[in-house]
């Protein structure tokens, strides 16, 4: 008796532990990691994040258009992990001071902006949102409404005078974040 128990336990777990790796790999592969590199004008960049695909969905919006992230509800800036970013200086993020080091990034969108919020909280699952206790910088940056559309969403890095612009792509949203060397 007691060994069917345990071989009942044992399959148990195994099916459970197959379960949670099928997850995770589905989760990934709806949502594949991305990156970027670029130094320019004294500064570095790097950051890490994941990319949802719009998939016939509305994205932004309101909660009344049935959007994926509604207008004024926290944002992770990607899927999967939160979407992380590393200055190997001290920078001006979008015009603010801000240490040298690695930060979690998120949003809070909005119709004709997006607020954005840099967080020392890191290496935790994107869709619980942060510790706001650990929020370090607050800003508002305007949203760019071309008429065209990014299906799969894409953080970019460009070269800008005097350092990097952080340019984020996804639905019928754009914005860019300028980085500087302080």
């Amino acid at each position: 008796m007691r060994k069917k128990i345990l071989i009942g336990v044992g399959v148990f777990v195994m099916v459970i532990g197959v379960a949670l790796i099928y997850l995770n790999y589905r989760n990934r592969t709806l949502s594949p990691s991305g990156s970027a590199e670029l130094s320019n004008g004294g500064v570095n960049v790097s950051l890490t994040y994941s990319r949802p695909s719009v998939r016939n969905r509305v994205v932004f919006g309101t909660k009344e258009e049935g959007a994926l992230q509604p207008y004024g509800v926290y944002w992770r800036l990607g899927a999967n992990e939160s979407t992380e970013v590393t200055f190997d200086a001290d920078i001006l993020f979008n015009g603010q001071p801000l240490k040298k080091g690695t930060y979690k990034v998120y949003a809070v969108p909005g119709a004709d902006s997006f607020e954005i919020i840099v967080n020392t909280e890191l290496g935790e699952w994107g869709y619980s949102e942060a510790d706001h206790k650990l929020d370090v910088l607050t800003t508002t940056v305007p949203v760019v409404k071309d008429g065209s559309v990014t299906e799969q969403h894409t953080i970019t890095l460009s070269p800008a005078d005097g350092g990097v612009d952080i340019n984020v792509a996804f639905e019928k949203v754009k914005f860019t974040i300028p980085i500087k060397a302080n």
